[in-house]
């Protein structure tokens, strides 16, 4: 696979890409989380990320164990999800539901807010359940994406959370659980990235189902995108970088 890193090579006179094939593959989590699909359809869903090679699975959380099993030494990496879609869960349960996420293989954990407490500006509260998910999958060696549900919140809400999860040591501010009335706008993505630290990072969900529009994320400072659309994005890509 050829590599550039100019956007413009003058010789040839043309543009041309400045990403491989890799480093966007390695942006997708690919979603396996919609209410109807089947252990058929997971392990299908499994076997697709391995083959495009993508960044991790993100899966319901009673087939982590499995998820696991079928992508062990494939570089995508085992992801769930702790107090989805809502964010309503104890944080006991929420530092359960991490626990046994960890025992079962996953180490890469999307974790939803609790939504009225944001909106209630509850902040203590808020900042105490984010904190105590991170310890617990930090110490799991694991990764944290706090999910907002951005459709719900004002643009307040989204700037302290941001800075709250900077604070608390999350690895990922992430826009939506992709079954709100609205996912990633490009208006929320570029509030994220400009009020999360540096170590930070901002993932993308819902909506992005086209390359297109993951490069408009991406020139956003997005690093990671949820996604359905995978196979769609990817083989859009292999078009456009020649690779068959």
């Amino acid at each position: 696979m050829m590599t550039w890193y100019s956007p413009f090579d003058l010789s040839l006179g043309q543009r041309m890409h400045d990403f491989t094939y890799r480093d966007i593959a390695k942006m997708i989590d690919h979603s396996l989380l919609q209410p109807t699909l089947t252990d058929d359809d997971l392990d299908a869903g499994c076997r697709l990320a391995r083959s495009y090679e993508v960044a991790s699975v993100c899966i319901k959380p009673y087939a982590v164990a499995r998820a696991a099993e079928m992508l062990a030494g494939s570089g995508v990496a085992v992801g769930t999800t702790v107090g989805f879609p809502h964010g309503g869960h104890k944080t006991a349960i929420k530092v359960a539901e991490v626990s046994q996420a960890l025992n079962d293989g996953a180490v890469e954990l999307d974790m939803v807010v609790n939504i009225g407490k944001v909106i209630g500006l509850d902040w203590r509260y808020v900042a105490d359940d984010i904190r105590a998910v991170v310890e617990v999958a930090h110490a799991g060696k694991a990764l944290v994406k706090v999910i907002f549900e951005n459709c719900y919140l004002s643009d307040d809400h989204k700037r302290k959370l941001c800075e709250i999860c900077g604070e608390v040591g999350a690895d990922f501010v992430k826009t939506s659980t992709g079954y709100g009335s609205t996912g990633a706008t490009l208006e929320d993505l570029a509030l994220m990235r400009k009020y999360s630290p540096a170590h930070v990072q901002v993932k993308a969900a819902g909506g992005v189902r086209t390359f297109d529009r993951l490069l408009q994320v991406r020139a956003l400072g997005v690093t990671r995108v949820g996604a359905t659309a995978t196979p769609a994005i990817l083989d859009e890509c292999k078009a456009r970088l020649g690779i068959r």
